[in-house]
């Protein structure tokens, strides 16, 4: 079966690197969602099975509908994501080794393999620079006291089961991070920890350190187990939930950001 060529906002024949929804939200908090998508526009022949594309290898599933929900509630703005990750990783820079993946997991993305240098940097000019480019005007637009990204990890990997349900990542400050893990610890709803299932040091913070930190802004990377965010209904409970969260946190975050 081949995989259907149509992305997460309807477009079947365009395709874009970044939508912004919400623009106007007057919450100064900025939602990130990086790997939003699974589309691969006929642009790119990536080769993928339709199991592939379906897959967590090609997005994080259920993210984009946890951020819409948070978007809505917070009156926050969003940028997400417009294409899969495997054609760029926007949440890698450009000397990432795995920003555009020859194998994810347990599968092979034979469009990736053997690239040469030009067109990884094509790549590059085409996804990650508008993406960020949107990111960048947003904030402008915007001066944010918090930056959350937003992003969900498979269940299994590679053969092992993940016991965290909630995983909250920093880059090197970790203020938003222990916030959040202390209003989970005091609800007790979620198996919750920092930095986990993956850290600052697995090459997975670009955007917090890109858009939060290097600009003096806390940030934080919500990881969410897929298997609580797959259904409609599932993503909006979780939102619900980590709007409690957040908005528990903010005395606490926009007084320190105001410092």
């Amino acid at each position: 079966m081949e995989p259907v060529k149509k992305d997460i906002f309807g477009l079947s024949s365009d395709w874009t690197a970044a939508r912004v929804i919400g623009s106007s939200g007057q919450a100064p908090v900025l939602l990130i969602c990086e790997h939003a998508s699974n589309f691969v526009p006929d642009a790119f022949d990536l080769g993928l099975s339709a199991d592939a594309q379906a897959s967590h290898a090609a997005w994080d599933i259920g993210a984009l509908d946890v951020a819409i929900e948070l978007c809505d509630a917070l009156d926050a703005p969003l940028v997400a994501g417009g294409v899969s990750r495997l054609i760029y990783d926007c949440n890698r820079p450009l000397a990432a080794p795995d920003c555009v993946p020859a194998r994810s997991e347990v599968f092979d993305i034979p469009g990736n393999a053997g690239l040469s240098k030009q067109e990884k940097q094509d790549r590059f000019d085409r996804v990650h620079t508008p993406f960020h480019d949107a990111v960048d005007m947003q904030r402008a637009q915007m001066v944010p006291q918090l930056v959350v990204t937003i992003h969900s990890f498979t269940p299994i990997y590679n053969g092992r089961k993940r016991e965290v349900e909630l995983g909250y990542l920093y880059h090197s400050d970790p203020s938003a991070a222990q916030a959040l893990l202390a209003q989970e610890q005091a609800q007790g709803t979620y198996r919750a920890a920092l930095n986990e299932p993956y850290a600052a040091t697995d090459g997975v913070t670009y955007s917090l350190e890109k858009h939060g930190e290097a600009q003096g802004v806390p940030a934080v990377m919500i990881e969410i187990r897929s298997d609580l965010i797959d259904t409609d209904q599932k993503a909006k409970t979780m939102a619900q939930h980590l709007v409690g969260s957040l908005t528990a946190a903010f005395p606490s975050l926009f007084h320190e950001a105001a410092e």
